[in-house]
């Protein structure tokens, strides 16, 4: 990993503009030496989180392999929540770029209106790239996202409740491709969609023990045909005829 993998560009995510522009307003007017002792403790802090776990990894451990001292970690980020929330919402936008970059070239394609399954496969697919195929070809960035998907932490917890910006592009999306279809419906489908893609990051090797190798996960392209057919098959049944009678007079 360099320096560039951890750059920040604006975004329209209104959950991150507070960050985005205190992290502008800070490059601005500071040594190029401060700058690449921010990115090492970023460096450092993103592959101990992800060797190791969150719990596990405390401040010391973080300047030990930055080579930095425990007063520059106070200075660029304040706390150790602080830094944790600057990894989510760096590795966030990339991947809400990629979905979004994904649902757009699909729309293009179909005129403005992609197919349910196409809209899925561009909010799934970048997770399921990301988390899954063979350890020795995961990214540090991937394995940090998929330790985010395992444990669950203050400061991301808070971020990611209000991360809903680019999934409301989502579910525009899932509208126009399924016109007559109820909101809540749409808004159930794409729940379970990720839920799928992230418990599948989360106990893929559960999975490829529990099945004996028959569920290989480092096919990727066959688990993203997977998950998406069952999300397309749910939102296209008739939820009417199976709903409960309790659940319909609500």
């Amino acid at each position: 990993m360099n320096a560039r993998t951890l750059t920040f560009q604006p975004s329209n995510h209104s959950f991150i503009q507070l960050f985005e522009l205190q992290l502008l307003e800070f490059a601005k007017g500071h040594t190029m030496a401060t700058d690449q002792t921010r990115t090492a403790i970023l460096v450092a802090a993103e592959r101990l989180y992800a060797e190791r776990g969150f719990g596990d990894v405390t401040l010391r451990d973080i300047v030990a392999a930055a080579d930095v001292n425990l007063a520059a970690v106070n200075y660029h980020f304040g706390s150790k929540d602080e830094l944790i929330a600057e990894l989510f919402v760096t590795r966030s936008l990339a991947l809400n770029r990629e979905r979004l970059t994904e649902l757009r070239a699909a729309e293009e394609a179909g005129s403005g209106r992609a197919s349910i399954d196409a809209v899925l496969r561009a909010l799934v697919g970048p997770t399921l790239r990301g988390g899954l195929g063979p350890d020795t070809e995961r990214s540090t960035a991937a394995r940090f996202m998929i330790r985010v998907s395992i444990e669950s932490v203050p400061p991301i917890r808070r971020i990611r409740n209000r991360e809903i910006d680019h999934l409301r592009k989502f579910v525009a999306a899932m509208r126009r491709s399924l016109p007559g279809h109820r909101d809540v419906d749409l808004y159930w489908g794409l729940h379970f969609a990720l839920a799928m893609a992230h418990q599948t990051v989360r106990d893929s090797e559960r999975l490829t023990k529990l099945s004996e190798g028959q569920c290989d996960v480092e096919h990727v392209d066959d688990v993203i045909n997977r998950v998406v057919g069952v999300a397309v098959m749910a939102l296209t049944a008739n939820t009417t005829e199976r709903m409960p009678a309790k659940s319909l007079a609500r």
